[in-house]
């Protein structure tokens, strides 16, 4: 049984569409129309599905929004379905719904399994769900760095290992390299850095300040220089508590507590309260007389010396200069130098650094050009067996003559490569191999580069050869072509229809196209219809079976429905096809 991914598409208010649903084969689905409108109706619709970009444009003109929502069977073991498991979305029987609506504002919003989602999951899920190939695919293998990439995609873990390892060491250099020209680029500023800082830590030592020690000596110097006012403040206040030895008739505090506490005390036995009253006048004699006597002593102890103030200010002096320059209080001062002396020592280390880089950067080049060749090697054997099965497909495809090959080769350099076969190159992050792809079209013709020795229609099935070949290397249950038949007509559209419908066998396979020798070869065959009333343009879809397939194919045969000739080719196209599946 074949296994398939997308069974439909329903779609409301995207471009001209009103409501429609797609219903797709599980095996060769083909999809035909007026121009433009199987794109639209197919093209766009999926590629919002797989996290393509909205644009508001596509929302029908008068609607609030468009809606595209896919019905997919998939594998509960497969990547994205425990992808979008992750991500929340509910599987019924196999059977994972996804939806995507895109507001006539712009705004985009996501669903899958009945969850919303960034529109980004779609695109993961896209990965491993979906191939969509078009003309702009085509375009895009003319690339060197594309058919780089089909390359290591067809070699798998022979080029993936190496060029795992390869990456990291690349990664590794760069960033050795870097900090290696920091170093040596910058030598003089980083020289006028460690000058400075080593001036402010033997600044700063010389000092030897103590944590607070600037708070201590601002409340010493204030003490010092009102030491007499202080002295004064506290005498008064003594004798006002205590009293004047000398002045024997002198009131004090101290004495009217003293006969306040004797007048209560007589009578504290008669009112417990009045005894309350009694203690608590009491603790404030107690209280006065340790308070007099703390200013007593606080007087004796005070100290006006004018040399000790000069000397806290001296030292005050001094640790100012520290924090005008270092920081704002002596904590922060002492917090820098513990940070500088940290850098002084990196700074310091800079030649030891600089040799330490030296060596781990030889060392990686010499690893890399190791890993470089290691890949080299598995491109240049992966490269042999792909060119081989891309031209025995192109043989099934009308080009019997045609032969694929690869060149892999890399760039001699004088300066800043790798070593590589014993000659210096050029390399970059994905090794020293420069690839590409050469078609031969015929025999005595040389092999040139695709995109100038291949036509349209000759690209287009070099493209389907690829996928063909990736099919049984690394599939995805579903290929979706745009007209990669461009350009090809005849005999080779035939091929072309016959190949899809192999590959059909073992993935599902949706195709847009133009050709009826193509669509022949269908399992199912959709058409796009557009319908004006004069107002309003609409498209829908209908599955072409019988008598209307074969009226679909007269139309793309010879644009003519009805014509008898067109229905005879068509009906010998659709037996050709069955008989040569």
């Amino acid at each position: 049984m074949v296994f398939h991914v997308l069974e439909e598409m329903r779609i409301r208010a995207l471009g001209v569409i009103d409501d429609a649903v797609v219903e797709l084969s599980p095996g060769f689905t083909a999809v035909t129309g007026e121009t433009g409108a199987g794109k639209t109706m197919v093209v766009t619709s999926l590629g919002l599905l797989l996290g393509g970009r909205a644009d508001a444009a596509l929302v029908r003109i008068g609607a609030k929004a468009a809606v595209v929502e896919g019905r997919l069977t998939v594998d509960a073991r497969s990547a994205a379905a425990v992808r979008a498991e992750e991500a929340g979305a509910e599987l019924e029987d196999g059977v994972l719904l996804i939806s995507r609506t895109l507001s006539a504002e712009g705004r985009s919003r996501a669903h899958v399994g009945g969850r919303s989602v960034p529109v980004g999951l779609l695109g993961e899920l896209a990965d491993d769900l979906v191939a969509v190939h078009g003309q702009t695919d085509q375009q895009g293998l003319l690339r060197p760095a594309r058919q780089r990439q089909a390359l290591d995609r067809y070699a798998g873990a022979a080029v993936a290992g190496p060029l795992e390892k390869y990456a990291g060491a690349y990664r590794r250099l760069r960033a050795v390299s870097a900090e290696l020209e920091e170093l040596t680029t910058r030598a003089r500023e980083r020289a006028q850095e460690a000058d400075l800082l080593r001036f402010g830590l033997e600044e700063v030592a010389a000092a030897e300040p103590r944590p607070g020690e600037d708070e201590e000596l601002a409340a010493e110097a204030e003490r010092l220089g009102h030491a007499e006012a202080l002295a004064s403040a506290a005498a008064v206040a003594h004798t006002a508590l205590a009293g004047n030895p000398e002045d024997p008739e002198g009131v004090d505090a101290a004495t009217l507590v003293a006969g306040a506490h004797r007048a209560v005390e007589a009578v504290r036995s008669h009112d417990p309260a009045l005894a309350g009253l009694a203690d608590r006048i009491g603790e404030v004699g107690i209280l006065l007389s340790d308070v007099a006597g703390d200013l007593a002593g606080y007087a004796d102890n005070l100290d006006a010396d004018p040399i000790r103030l000069a000397g806290v200010e001296e030292r005050r002096a001094a640790l100012t200069q520290l924090t005008r320059k270092y920081g704002e209080t002596i904590a922060d001062v002492l917090i820098w130098a513990e940070q500088g002396a940290a850098r002084l020592a990196e700074l310091d280390g800079d030649d030891d650094r600089i040799g330490e880089l030296t060596a781990e950067r030889d060392a990686l080049r010499t690893e890399l050009g190791e890993l470089a060749q290691a890949l080299t090697d598995a491109r240049t054997e992966a490269a042999g067996r792909f060119a081989e099965a891309v031209t025995a497909e192109l043989a099934s495809l009308a080009m019997p003559h045609a032969r694929v090959t690869f060149a892999i080769r890399q760039t001699e350099t004088e300066e800043d490569g790798i070593e590589v076969g014993g000659r210096p190159v050029v390399f970059g992050p994905h090794g020293a191999d420069e690839v590409e792809l050469l078609l031969a079209p015929h025999p005595g013709a040389p092999p040139r580069p695709i995109a100038k020795g291949a036509s349209g229609g000759e690209l287009s099935r070099v493209m389907l050869a690829v996928e063909v070949v990736f099919a049984g290397s690394d599939p995805v249950p579903t290929y979706l072509f745009d007209e990669v038949d461009a350009g090809v007509g005849g005999k080779a559209a035939v091929e072309v229809g016959r190949r899809l419908a192999r590959l059909a066998r073992s993935a599902q396979v949706v195709v847009v196209t133009h050709l009826p020798q193509v669509a022949a070869f269908a399992d199912r065959h959709l058409v796009v219809e557009k319908t004006n009333d004069g107002s309003v343009t609409r498209s829908g879809v209908k599955a072409m079976e019988g008598e209307d397939r074969v009226r679909e194919l007269s139309r793309m045969l010879a644009g003519q429905e009805d014509s008898e000739l067109a229905r005879a080719h068509a009906e010998e196209l659709l037996e050709a096809a069955r008989a040569g599946r």
